[in-house]
């Protein structure tokens, strides 16, 4: 991946987790001079493994051979619906870097808090790995981990996409469309609610 190239993009995918049965995900492609030129979109369980799979439908769906790497607002979403970044990376053929905004000690207790006995969810949480911290600017840290790409590469891709503030901007846009795309998943059968690319 050439990180100067100003046409390089990102997939950037966030979701809109409201408690309910399903959490929906928005994939925003987007330009590294920030200009928006492509959307997904998916559901995965509350509380389910299949986040993975998910991911893996929305960049398969979307059909693009343009796409330069994909960033996830966080590795583990919908009340611990671990993902598998590294199995998107081999799967897609692209590097992916998984953002988080909080420092903390890890999620490992709180998995095996509440879901007792679970040791595929326990090992997929354990196989992430550390976070590393990268400053986007005075005030403004990330936690980041890389899969097909160098950290150092990883961070400069973060502070290129980032506008202002903490949130990358592929990221900050794929988050406001789950928010606002929740809403229309929440009246559809639940065989309606795949990946599905939008044009």
């Amino acid at each position: 991946m050439h990180l100067p190239k100003k046409g390089i993009r990102v997939l950037g995918i966030a979701e809109s987790y409201t408690g309910r049965v399903r959490s929906t995900l928005a994939g925003v492609v987007m330009r590294k001079d920030l200009r928006i030129d492509g959307f997904a979109f998916g559901q995965v369980t509350v509380g389910g493994m299949d986040a993975t799979g998910t991911v893996d439908r929305m960049i398969r769906d979307l059909g693009r051979q343009d796409i330069n790497a994909v960033m996830l607002s966080g590795c583990v979403i919908a009340w611990f619906n671990v993902m598998d970044p590294a199995g998107i990376a081999e799967a897609a053929g692209l590097p992916v870097v998984c953002v988080t905004y909080e420092d903390s000690d890890g999620l490992a207790g709180d998995i095996r808090h509440h879901f007792p006995g679970d040791r595929l969810r326990a090992e997929a949480y354990d196989r992430l790995g550390e976070r590393t911290p990268v400053c986007l600017g005075p005030g403004a840290t990330v936690y980041i981990r890389s899969f097909g790409i160098s950290g150092d590469d990883a961070a400069v891709l973060c502070r290129d996409f980032t506008h202002e503030g903490k949130i990358p901007e592929p990221l900050r846009v794929a988050r406001l469309c789950a928010r606002r795309a929740s809403s229309f998943f929440d009246g559809l059968p639940e065989d309606e609610c795949r990946g599905s690319p939008v044009p």
